[in-house]
């Protein structure tokens, strides 16, 4: 995946500049929520600005509204890119876990601190950034989740939604209709943050002293863990299940005195990271219900790591 820096100055004001650059932070999140990339996101909104500004003058100044336009071209770029992306997804070695965005105070040493130069701060980690909202997102067809995304997530009405998927807006309203009630099918009680934050650091501490039994104590009885290597590093080609096997798997995998596990947030819930040798090697979301872990996702495909690992390059 290639990042590009930002097409040609425009030749209109300053104001109508700004007001162009301003529906980055959008974009970058319509984009991130319909494919589950930071990466590929950042490569849709630079696609979007080339075909702006490779228009001439007078078209983009017919334009009547430049943000309307952009979200339009984005829309249909990323349902492009979904469409590729369910072939290229049945290729890919392992298991696929959406890429995981640290909160802007843990990036890494480097990365650009003013609050907006950065991708990841523009992606505003809500409930729809949730890694297990994420997950059940890809489990939709492209057209279902770009119609549930714009509609369900970012207000737009059917009838511009429809304009983007290219269908009608009855259909799209379907679409939305049945992306919603995948998302509602999957849905459990929200445990408070800080039941979350407990959880997850007991069983840091628990990993970290390879004790099997507190590991089992804090796993749901038919808890999964997922883990993505993209065929880079070595991961499970398949899910665990069961709290003893997961237990195991975490217990037998402690590297004392090289391995540093970490608390963190991971798409705005609480997470880990694990560092070796400074650093970071794998990132873990959490799905806790009722106090205990049902789902844990590791992420250690390195290309899904940049975030956490360097500098990004801005986009603006």
């Amino acid at each position: 995946m290639t990042h590009r820096s930002t097409a040609p100055q425009d030749s209109r004001p300053d104001a109508a500049v700004s007001g162009l650059a301003a529906e980055r932070r959008r974009l970058i999140n319509l984009a991130y929520r319909m494919l589950g990339s930071l990466a590929e996101a950042e490569d849709v909104v630079q696609e979007t600005y080339a075909r702006w500004y490779a228009m001439p003058p007078r078209q983009r100044d017919a334009v009547t509204s430049p943000g309307g336009w952009l979200t339009k071209v984005a829309g249909r770029i990323c349902l492009d890119v979904l469409r590729s992306a369910r072939t290229r997804r049945e290729q890919y070695v392992g298991e696929w876990v959406p890429e995981p965005l640290p909160a802007h105070a843990e990036w890494p040493a480097g990365a650009a601190d003013d609050g907006t130069a950065d991708p990841a701060d523009r992606v505003t980690l809500d409930e729809s950034v949730g890694m297990a909202f994420l997950v059940v997102l890809e489990s939709m067809t492209p057209a279902e989740r770009v119609a549930f995304v714009l509609h369900d997530v970012f207000r737009y009405p059917f009838g511009e939604v429809a304009d983007i998927v290219g269908r009608t807006p009855a259909a799209c309203r379907q679409l939305a209709s049945s992306a919603r009630r995948r998302i509602d099918a999957a849905r459990t009680p929200v445990s408070p943050k800080a039941q979350q934050a407990c959880v997850v650091r007991e069983f840091r501490l628990a990993w970290q002293a390879q004790d099997i039994g507190a590991l089992i104590g804090l796993l749901d009885p038919d808890a999964t863990a997922v883990g993505d290597g993209g065929g880079l590093v070595t991961a499970l080609l398949h899910p665990i299940e069961g709290a003893e096997r997961i237990a195991r798997f975490f217990a037998d995998r402690t590297l004392p005195g090289r391995l540093a596990v970490q608390e963190c947030t991971v798409n705005g819930q609480p997470g880990l990271a694990a560092h070796l040798d400074g650093a970071v090697v794998s990132v873990y979301a959490f799905d806790i219900v009722d106090g205990r872990i049902r789902r844990i996702w590791a992420v250690l495909n390195p290309e899904k790591l940049r975030p956490w690992t360097e500098e990004i390059p801005q986009l603006g």
